[in-house]
C-alpha cells in the first residue's frame, strides 16, 4: 500500500484554493507509513511552499512521546479527529508547532512537520525570519510554522477539504528511498525518546535543512513534542 499516494498532485496550472492533492484518504493510514511519504512533499499557505526534509510520527495513546498518551484532553482534541487534520499547538511558551493528523479517528496519531526547504515565496519567508540563513528559513518545527505563517487559527483545519488555506502536494518525484534515514525523536525523553523502540524521525540524507538532533530531558510536565 505504500507509495500509492506518490505522484497524486495535480498537473497544469493551479487556481488558488483549489482542493490539496492530498486527500483525507492519504492520511487515513497508519502514521508510520504516512510520515516517510511526506518528505518531499510540499505545504503551502499564505505566499509560501516548503518542501518537506524531515518529519516525525506520534502513534496515539500507545506512543509515551505522543501527547495523546495520557489520552483526550481539550488540547488534544484534534489528534483524535479525522484524519488530514491539522494540531497546531503552543509549546515553551513561545513556540507554535503543527502536525498533521493520521489513521482512522480516534486514533490520535500524527506527523509533526519537523522541517524542510523553502521552495517558493523566499522573500515572504525572508522577511518573517530575519536575516537567518537560507537553509534555517524552515530548520525545526517553530521556524517552519513562523515561515508558513501557521498559528492558533490553523489549529482543527482539514487540509483535505475545498477551499483550505494549507495546501499539500505530493512529492514530484518521489525522493529515492536509499535517503531516507531513521533515528530517535529530537527531544523527547523518557521512553518515547529510545531510539530503538521509537526511531521514529525520518529525514532525507544530505539535506542542509535539516534539523540536528538533541535528545530530551526528564522533565515532571506532559511530553514537548506531539
Amino acid at each position: 500500500m505504500a507509495g500509492q499516494w506518490r505522484g497524486m498532485a495535480q498537473t497544469g496550472p493551479m487556481p488558488p484554493r483549489l482542493a490539496p492533492s492530498l486527500p483525507g484518504a492519504f492520511f487515513d493510514r497508519p502514521v508510520l507509513e504516512v510520515a516517510p511519504e511526506l518528505l518531499g512533499a510540499t505545504v503551502s499557505l499564505t505566499g509560501v511552499t516548503v518542501r518537506l526534509t524531515e518529519v516525525e510520527a506520534y502513534d496515539g495513546v500507545g506512543d509515551p512521546g505522543s501527547h495523546a498518551f495520557r489520552g483526550r484532553t481539550p488540547r488534544t482534541e484534534v489528534m483524535f479527529g479525522p484524519p488530514g487534520g491539522l494540531y497546531v499547538y503552543f509549546t515553551y511558551g513561545m513556540h507554535w508547532c503543527a502536525n498533521l493528523v493520521c489513521g482512522p479517528e480516534g486514533h490520535a496519531a500524527a506527523v509533526l512537520l519537523r522541517a524542510g526547504e523553502v521552495v517558493a515565496g523566499e522573500t515572504l519567508a525572508r522577511a518573517r525570519r530575519g536575516g537567518v540563513p537560507f537553509r534555517d528559513l524552515a530548520r525545526g518545527p517553530a521556524r517552519l510554522t513562523v515561515t508558513l505563517g501557521l498559528g492558533r487559527e490553523h489549529n482543527g483545519l482539514r487540509t483535505d477539504r475545498r477551499g483550505s488555506p494549507v495546501r499539500l502536494e505530493a512529492a514530484r518525484p518521489a525522493p529515492d528511498p536509499r535517503r531516507i534515514r531513521t533515528g530517535p525523536r529530537v527531544g523527547v525523553s523518557g521512553p518515547g525518546g529510545d531510539g530503538t523502540a521509537y526511531p521514529w524521525r525520518f529525514w532525507l540524507d544530505g539535506e542542509p535543512t535539516v534539523s540536528v538532533y538533541r535528545p530530551g530531558t526528564l522533565r515532571s510536565r506532559s511530553p514537548s513534542v506531539g
